[in-house]
């Protein structure tokens, strides 16, 4: 092999690596259709507050830009579809928007990706024609100031675009879209932009209950759904709808184009028909989803795949028009209370101080094992607990202050409560399939001290705990393995070069 080839293979490793060590992302979206929200430099706060590093907002309001400067969160920032005429027929408008509202706040602001029309399949006026001379226009814009490679363009569609979802592997965009879709897709395809969908499990349960199960679409289904075509196995249906996203895709010859889930969520709240909007059911389905994503699982057709996914909202807003649940899709009320408590690292702690809608302050309880439930039912629960529910079992173990009385209900019991305390002290996370309950009575004795919601440790102060890596952390070790390898291919340029001089 060539000195100068060797030169090449390596630099072209070296620019693909920064994308093999990124890993999946959770954002958040920051609506503002309502009249009682926080100010933005009071919103900033709040986000940092509770470790969220990725925003979506669907316009370029200045008051935000400015409330967001070197706080490190990464904006992904809108042009409305009311903007997208103006946009679409003059190339001076992008210039002078980018000018005006982008240039002066970045890069203190972190902007990282502009969104051209929001979901314009749905619109009642077609304005789809527009979109993609506005992205052309946008791209132009940024070519202009040399920041069309650190900010994506895109557009946010609906899963409306898809005339088959199911089974995932009959995936297909209608054709009715064909003429939009067409130069839409090759723009994204030629500047390696992601094609972004909003995507609501929500709205295919509400509407079709008899076809499709609130476990499924919860992330909490024991049982899997098989796709005829493929064989593929499908256990949620978040993942059936990226992938017929993805054989839409492929269908097409557009294989290398990325995914970008600009909204999901589930409401806290709706109208009397909507029994599945609660703040149950919204902690279950994000709690679950963030797991999902950070953990980089993919999906059925795509293992391992990265997937960057945005929650909606922020805030509950009070101005959406519809039923009640379109006014409760928030994680915070505008007081910048929680909803509902969550997790953004994935780790399972949550933060009960701000948390409404669980038990007071003033009550603490516990949840413990029910001696109704069956061994098999117990056992089940147990491995799961200190399995996929990341709950450190290390006290229970042969010789550790929790193993006596070496029974499964004292077991299980204590695994139970460690769950139950991590994620939030509510109803759900007690539940464990009907095999736990709970109780106001501290069940600790001897030195088997039973966590309490805030608690660092599940075991007495003179037993060392062994827990499992968390999500946050297997990716924080993974960033810094790749920050060394990335180090050591630095280092391996620049003796080429000196060899390539000598």
């Amino acid at each position: 092999m060539s000195r100068g080839f060797k030169l090449i293979f390596a630099i072209s490793l070296l620019l693909v690596f920064p994308d093999l060590c990124r890993g999946s992302k959770i954002g958040v979206c920051y609506g503002r259709n309502a009249d009682d929200l926080p100010t933005p430099d009071k919103v900033a706060q709040l986000v940092q507050q509770h470790n969220i590093k990725y925003l979506r907002i669907y316009d370029s309001n200045i008051q935000v830009l400015k409330a967001f400067a070197n706080t490190g969160v990464e904006l992904m920032i809108g042009i409305p579809n009311s903007d997208l005429l103006p946009f679409s027929q003059f190339q001076s408008n992008a210039d002078t928007w980018l000018k005006n509202n982008i240039l002066p706040y970045y890069p203190a602001t972190k902007i990282t990706c502009i969104t051209v029309g929001a979901e314009v399949t749905e619109a009642p006026n077609n304005i789809s024609a527009q979109v993609v001379p506005a992205m052309n226009n946008v791209l132009m814009a940024l070519k202009k100031v040399g920041l069309h490679k650190r900010i994506k363009v895109s557009s946010t569609h609906s899963l409306g675009v898809l005339s088959r979802s199911f089974p995932p592997s009959a995936g297909a965009f209608s054709s009715s879209h064909a003429s939009f879709l067409k130069p839409l897709l090759e723009f994204l395809a030629e500047n390696q932009s992601p094609f972004m969908i909003d995507i609501y499990p929500y709205y295919a349960y509400r509407d079709s209950p008899s076809n499709v199960s609130l476990d499924y679409a919860l992330f909490q289904s024991s049982q899997e759904v098989i796709d005829p075509n493929t064989g593929l196995l499908y256990t949620n249906m978040f993942d059936a709808q990226i992938d017929a996203l993805y054989f839409a895709l492929m269908a097409l010859n557009f294989r290398t184009i990325k995914i970008v889930v600009t909204e999901t969520g589930w409401p806290s709240k709706g109208s009397p028909k909507e029994t599945a909007a609660t703040p149950d059911n919204a902690q279950t389905y994000n709690t679950n989803l963030i797991r999902h994503i950070i953990n980089d699982s993919g999906t059925p057709a795509k293992p391992g795949e990265e997937l960057d996914v945005y929650i909606f909202s922020l805030f509950n807003e009070n101005r959406k028009p519809g039923l009640e649940s379109e006014r409760n899709w928030g994680l915070f009320y505008p007081d910048q209370t929680s909803v509902y408590n969550l997790d953004f690292t994935g780790k399972g702690a949550v933060d009960t101080k701000t948390y409404a809608n669980v038990t007071s302050l003033n009550e603490t309880t516990w949840c413990i094992a029910s001696t109704k439930a069956s061994e098999v039912d117990l056992q089940s629960a147990l491995d799961w607990a200190c399995g996929s529910g990341n709950v450190d079992c290390s006290a229970i173990q042969p010789s550790q202050t929790c193993y006596e009385p070496d029974t499964l209900l004292s077991h299980a019991s204590f695994a139970f409560n460690s769950y139950y305390q991590q994620n939030g002290a509510t109803d759900v996370s007690c539940s464990f399939g009907g095999v736990g309950i709970k109780v106001d009575k501290n069940p600790s004795y001897d030195n088997c001290l039973y966590m309490t919601a805030g608690a660092n440790r599940t075991a007495s102060s003179n037993t060392t705990a062994f827990s499992t890596p968390s999500s946050s952390t297997k990716n924080e070790a993974f960033t810094w393995i790749c920050g060394c390898l990335l180090t050591t291919w630095l280092f391996y340029l620049v003796n080429i070069g000196y060899a390539l001089v000598a």
